[in-house]
């Protein structure tokens, strides 16, 4: 998975107001396109370290885990339990203050398990990080 769509948004918060956001599991539905989120691990420090997906998103329906690992202000995350349509999933965002602003940077790496064009397969993550991002903006700013 070398290749890996990657796209920034700026926000109007702190970097730790909106790593709150993207830490906070259970609010994904409202603001990620996922149907349902459950915190299966947590690491030392009280963060998510495992969590499962439910996927609902017309034609792609599935369930699959991700394991995370934290910094100051950067979180990745890895494919640990397979679902019926992903194979493999790594992505991150970083954040740096800028101005005032946090910008925040996602990049992401998807593999499906049916064969698909390279080219729909980037534009699909490109579709995901996009929501993503703006979800997250509109989450963290109200």
């Amino acid at each position: 998975m070398a290749e890996q769509t990657r796209s920034q948004i700026s926000i109007a918060a702190t970097p730790a107001e909106v790593m709150a956001v993207i830490a906070d599991f259970d609010q994904y539905p409202d603001w990620a396109n996922v149907k349902r989120t459950e915190v299966l691990a947590t690491d030392d420090s009280g963060r998510a370290s495992r969590v499962k997906f439910t996927l609902d998103a017309g034609v792609i329906k599935d369930t699959y885990v991700l394991a995370y690992t934290w910094a100051d202000r950067e979180v990745s995350w890895k494919l640990v339990e397979q679902g019926s349509m992903l194979s493999a999933m790594d992505g991150s965002y970083t954040l740096a203050e800028s101005d005032g602003t946090t910008v925040v940077t996602y990049e992401l790496s998807v593999d499906v398990k049916v064969p698909m064009i390279g080219m729909l397969k980037r534009k699909a993550e490109k579709t995901i990080v996009d929501t993503a991002l703006n979800g997250l903006r509109k989450r963290v700013t109200g």
